[in-house]
């Protein structure tokens, strides 16, 4: 069995994050004034270099307008 590498996990949710935020039309400074983190953290979060709390997952989709499970329904990736 091929085993999740962090840091790759981290990169397929930010794509994913960024893939949601693009179908709504947001820019990163419109989902930064919809909720409570800044334009700079959504875009590290976007590029897998921060990590995600679940605190942030729900941030993040109230500013996205949407559930944070849609934030979590994503394929990752497997590291041979």
């Amino acid at each position: 069995m091929a085993k999740k590498d962090h840091s790759t996990l981290k990169s397929d949710f930010g794509i994913h994050l960024k893939k949601i935020r693009m179908n709504k039309g947001y820019s990163l400074l419109e989902v930064d004034y919809r909720c409570e983190l800044n334009e700079s953290n959504i875009s590290k979060i976007e590029n897998g270099k921060f990590d995600v709390q679940l605190s942030t997952i729900f941030e993040l989709a109230k500013g996205l307008g949407v559930e944070p499970k849609e934030l979590l329904d994503f394929k990752p990736s497997v590291k041979e």
